[in-house]
């Protein structure tokens, strides 16, 4: 039996898509860590103790390594009514930032 060229390829892509899944899912298990602990921290509360895949890209690590940059959207509040949308940034497995909006201040 020999394979060919067109098997390989199926093969390779097949095999890449479902490393990419896998691997997805491992980081996005880890931003939703990120997410409640950063939520503690500041004092707020996160809804829905999710979070949702908004941007993905390629980018270099700071060893010059190719990653996977993704960037979660999570919801939260600081009242308990309203809802601000707050960010993590991933690249590879590894957190970037947690972005939320300053508290207004009242005068």
């Amino acid at each position: 039996m020999t394979l060919s060229i067109w098997d390989l390829v199926f093969v390779a892509v097949f095999g890449g898509g479902a490393w990419y899944l896998f691997s997805g899912t491992r980081v996005r298990e880890l931003a939703v860590a990120a997410a409640k602990r950063s939520s503690e921290l500041a004092d707020i509360q996160l809804l829905d103790q999710s979070v949702a895949l908004s941007k993905t890209s390629l980018s270099r690590d700071g060893n010059g390594i190719w990653r996977v940059w993704r960037q979660y959207r999570f919801e939260y509040s600081r009242d308990g009514v309203g809802r601000e949308i707050g960010h993590i940034i991933m690249l590879g497995p590894r957190l970037q930032a947690v972005l939320v909006a300053e508290a207004p201040t009242v005068h």
